[in-house]
């Protein structure tokens, strides 16, 4: 690798460190565990995923959409069960990377993965907004003073101008990273008080020690943490696939899913050992880390690096940064992260579409990314079967003595109950003949519909014969029909 190629990869890392801070303590409050767990959880799943990972240049750490799925465990069980069940989520991912089904996220449909896009765009600029906000002597939250409010959207709106106008003059240096440091400078050179880093949480400590989850290894507490292990290993392998999807489109390269989805589980039950909350791909800092230029495995490594180095050197510097620079930051990642093509596309595709993407967005802002992404594609598969439902044509061909009923579409569960109504066997001649060169059967319903039909025949003395089945179908009806009562023909 070129000096100058190192250089970006290992700034776009410094890039992308800078942002995980303030975004993993957040998540680490969320969970209710120490601002430590989520910054071990990072660093360690950072490292493991960009040296063993399938997606160079995706950047891994602590997820908030874990961290309100483990909030209930910890408060009702405590951090140790955390542990335990961060160790099993790890397990089940390495299973689903053994049993090679990282592929399965390519069957995502468009509209499910734009709706997933814009709406973690939408939860990242969302998610900024606390940082505007101040915790009364009661607890209770509140937005900032006038003064205090209008100083720190002044400084993010410096920090969104740099970000924003640098490339337009240089690529040489990362423009987030410009941005934090010079609304940095700014508030340093001008002596002005604003929130800064280091008000959320002291990211100051040591180096993290090995343990076994403090709780007992029985069938108990298998039935305490399994539940949650299998929510959060669903929700952290679907935002890894769906962003090294996203990435993969973005770099027009092509990552390996199955590669992923080990180095995730295998990042997980590392950091569960050594005291960390568990996490995933990070769709912002990734977009943060491909912006200034991150596409190798160095950025991912730096990014880890960094964090590490924050925790044991660097704490009293990175702790003076001011929250706007890096909420600046953010609001830019979810500008660019969010498809506004799609709103301008609406009129142009089809309603069905339209309704995935809306409705995929909206549960990811409201509830969390599994139930969305698998809401959207079961109603894209639904509509998807109804569509082809329709599909199904029938044309009729007959003399005296013979009926011939040529079948043009696919044959399966959504067009059985159209299939059977093509027919009149009562008053159909003795031989009817039904022909496959146009058709196919897709499924155990289809071969249901067919027996069916068949045995109506049947009753009313008369013969069904099967014609131009493809190879497949004949095989699946000699299968089916033990008893001989079709008769598929290749020739008639």
């Amino acid at each position: 690798m070129k000096v100058s190629n190192a250089r970006i990869e290992i700034l776009a890392g410094l890039t992308a460190a800078l942002s995980l801070v303030p975004e993993v303590v957040g998540f680490a409050l969320v969970a209710h565990v120490n601002p430590l767990t989520g910054l071990y959880a990072a660093f360690i799943l950072c490292l493991v995923a960009a040296v063993l990972g399938g997606r160079p240049g995706m950047i891994s750490g602590a997820a908030g959409s874990m961290a309100v799925v483990s909030a209930g465990l910890v408060v009702e069980h405590g951090e140790q069960y955390l542990f335990a069940t961060i160790l099993l989520c790890g397990v089940l991912q390495l299973f689903f990377a053994w049993f090679r089904l990282g592929k399965l996220i390519r069957m995502v449909p468009h509209p499910v993965m734009i709706g997933f896009v814009n709406g973690l765009a939408i939860v990242i600029a969302s998610a900024q907004l606390q940082h505007f906000h101040v915790r009364s002597a009661t607890g209770v939250q509140h937005w900032m003073n006038r003064s205090a409010l209008l100083l720190m959207l002044a400084l993010v709106a410096v920090t969104v101008a740099v970000t924003v106008m640098l490339p337009r003059l240089t690529r040489a240096f990362p423009s987030a990273l410009a941005g934090i440091l010079a609304t940095t400078a700014c508030a340093l050179a001008l002596g002005v008080h604003t929130r800064t880093v280091g008000d959320l949480a002291s990211i100051r400590g040591t180096l993290p020690h090995f343990h076994l989850p403090g709780v007992p290894f029985n069938l108990q507490t298998l039935r305490i943490i399994l539940p949650y292990a299998l929510v959060l290993a669903t929700i952290g392998l679907v935002e890894t696939l769906l962003t090294l999807n996203l990435i993969d489109e973005r770099t027009d390269t092509e990552g390996q899913p199955n590669r992923e989805s080990m180095a995730q589980g295998l990042g997980n039950c590392v950091g569960a050992l050594f005291g960390g909350m568990g996490g995933c791909a990070m769709i912002g800092q990734s977009m943060i880390n491909l912006n200034a230029g991150g596409r190798r495995r160095l950025s991912g490594i730096a990014a880890g690096t960094f964090l590490l180095a924050f925790i044991l050197f660097g704490s009293r510097f990175i702790e003076r940064i001011p929250l706007a620079a890096l909420v600046g930051v953010m609001f830019v990642v979810a500008a660019e992260t969010f498809s506004w093509k799609s709103l301008r596309g609406m009129a142009r595709i089809p309603r069905h579409d339209t309704l995935v993407m809306l409705l995929v967005t909206t549960i990811t802002v409201f509830t969390n990314l599994a139930v969305a992404v698998v809401a959207g594609i079961v109603i894209a598969a639904l509509v998807f079967a109804w569509d082809h439902a329709q599909e199904l044509e029938v044309a009729v061909l007959h003399d005296d003595d013979r009926k011939l009923y040529r079948l043009k579409g696919s044959l399966f569960f959504a067009s059985a109950a159209q299939f059977t109504g093509f027919f009149d066997p009562q008053g159909d001649p003795a031989d009817v003949y039904l022909e496959f060169t146009s058709a196919r059967i897709m499924d155990a319903s289809g071969l249901e519909a067919i027996e069916a039909l068949a045995a109506r025949y049947r009753t009313l003395g008369k013969q069904l014969h099967l014609l131009g089945l493809s190879e497949s179908c004949d095989r699946l009806l000699r299968r089916k029909d033990h008893a001989g009562h079709l008769l598929p023909l290749s020739e008639q």
